[in-house]
């Protein structure tokens, strides 16, 4: 039996000014904190590919040796500021750490659940801490194959092996896809006109996963789910917003599931009709909320984490 599950998780940046900085070691030309300067110090460690939109000033980097993640986006091409967090010190050292190996990036392919009785991320049998936690290989570490890529867009493959706390194994397959959109596009996808002094970039992934195996996934013995986690750069100026579908909770849900980790101080998140507003200053850490069609976790440890589910 063969069974699949799509997930899409459309970003997209809006900036009115640029960064600013001294010159960089890595380039004569080229600031600290800008794409360009990313974009060298990524080559200098791995393969990469530079996505744009038709303007050329909307950028993004994807590396195939880290699960063909996005690493940074930029709206104002090479001198434009780099908005993903990327952890030169790990991606340096090329070497592998116990747990996880924390590269950074903008949006990367993981799956859940992580603990329970059906979790991923603990073999079986063992306690639920810090000491046996570990990410599955393939969403941790190593190359994915590259099946096609324009100056637009980039596919990706996988096939991955996998066993839940509870001993049942998965076998699947999943296709990946990053591509860079147009303005008219953002503007269609969000409802908004876009003026024309406001700068951009936006990109969306597409990641299927399908059974390979011989067995059907049940509710029984276990199900997956596809999570996209991201890290951006904080700033006191810096805002996340999160649209979610409008309606009744006693239809929908709560807006805004804070349980997790507990609510959220009031100064750092707003509500609107239709819009929820999150402080992306990277100030505080453990907040993780639920709005209705994504997670988004909030941390002080260097960016932010996106999850959409």
């Amino acid at each position: 039996m063969r069974q699949g599950n799509t997930v899409f998780g459309l970003f997209a940046i809006l900036v009115v000014a640029c960064a600013g900085g001294s010159v960089s070691t890595d380039h004569p030309q080229i600031s600290p904190g800008s794409f360009g300067d990313d974009v060298a110090f990524l080559r200098r460690y791995s393969e990469i590919l530079v996505l744009q939109d038709e303007a050329g000033m909307g950028r993004v980097v994807v590396a195939p040796e880290y699960q063909g993640r996005v690493m940074t986006s930029t709206s104002g091409g090479d001198a434009g500021p780099s908005f993903g967090f990327i952890h030169r010190e790990v991606v340096a050292k090329r070497e592998r750490v116990p747990h996880m190996n924390v590269f950074g990036g903008e949006d990367r392919f993981w799956l859940g659940p992580e603990a329970g009785q059906y979790g991923l991320y603990f073999p079986k049998g063992a306690p639920f801490d810090l000491a046996n936690w570990q990410v599955p290989e393939a969403l941790d570490w190593g190359a994915w194959a590259v099946l096609a890529h324009t100056p637009h867009e980039a596919r990706f493959q996988r096939d991955i092996q996998l066993e839940n706390y509870s001993g049942t194994p998965f076998t699947l397959h999943v296709d990946r896809t990053v591509r860079v959109l147009e303005r008219s596009a953002l503007a269609t996808a969000f409802g908004v006109e876009l003026p024309a002094a406001v700068s951009l970039v936006g990109y969306e992934s597409e990641n299927r996963i399908r059974n390979t195996g011989t067995a059907a996934w049940t509710k029984e013995s276990g199900l997956l789910s596809i999570w996209i986690l991201g890290m951006y750069k904080p700033s006191p100026r810096t805002t996340i917003v999160i649209p979610f579908v409008a309606g009744p909770e006693t239809e929908l849900g709560p807006v805004v599931n804070d349980a997790y980790f507990g609510k959220p101080p009031a100064d750092r998140l707003k509500q609107d009709a239709r819009v929820v507003f999150f402080r992306g200053d990277g100030g505080q850490r453990g907040i993780e909320l639920g709005v209705r069609r994504g997670w988004l976790r909030g941390s002080g440890d260097g960016g932010h984490c996106v999850r959409g589910q």
